[in-house]
């Protein structure tokens, strides 16, 4: 029941490394899971590196309840990875990274940030949540974020990184890819910065939604 085959770890496995070549992640920061039917999920192992991801570093684990079904040990963020699968139906990856604009700006002192300075960020990911820090692996983290990503696509996690969801690989990537070039443009412009008109920002905020 628990046996997984060859051809899904090493696709799970190459989706590890495409987050890495993005440069969505650092060393062993950061965490990826996929959904395999209605209560199973694969999930990086505690401590590996996703740019260097093999069969024996993927554990297998329940949705429901986030208990691992081999003895590969999952990451600290199962739970947090768990709840969002739960929640999301309709999703299938779950990408926590920690990029350095992106991350910049979850560690500064600035509120309200309004991310919408190039149209990808509201068509593609909608409204950006923010998460206030907790500790990393707690179960009120977990249930912070995925009560946040109910209805949202993205979450900034308070001096901690980000949080997003796609339906496979390629659109989480996609996802984290682009909320770091907005990231990069608003610290790079600083008070300078000019988002979108409200009017602009809201019909494709629209058409995410649909």
């Amino acid at each position: 029941m628990n046996t997984v085959s060859n051809r899904l770890l090493d696709e799970f496995a190459e989706g590890c490394r495409q987050v890495a070549a993005h440069g969505l992640v650092r060393c062993s920061s950061g965490n990826l899971s996929w959904r395999l039917g209605a209560d199973r999920m694969l999930i990086k192992s505690s401590r590996s590196w996703l740019g260097e991801m093999t069969r024996d570093a993927i554990a297998v684990c329940r949705i429901s309840d986030g208990k691992p079904l081999t003895a590969i040990t999952p990451s600290v963020e199962i739970g947090l990875h768990a709840g969002i699968l739960r929640r999301r139906r309709e999703m299938n990856v779950v990408l926590h990274f920690q990029t350095p604009f992106a991350t910049t700006l979850a560690c500064s002192r600035r509120k309200a940030i309004n991310y919408a300075v190039i149209p990808e960020l509201p068509f593609y990911l909608g409204p950006i949540a923010e998460v206030l820090f907790l500790p990393p692996g707690s179960r009120a983290l977990a249930e912070a974020v995925a009560l946040a990503m109910q209805t949202h696509d993205l979450v900034q996690l308070r001096n901690h990184g980000q949080v997003t969801v796609g339906k496979d690989f390629r659109q989480a990537i996609q996802n984290g890819v682009f909320f770091e070039l907005a990231c990069e443009i608003l610290c790079h412009a600083g008070k300078a910065a000019r988002a979108m008109s409200t009017k602009a920002a809201q019909s494709l905020y629209a058409a995410h939604q649909v």
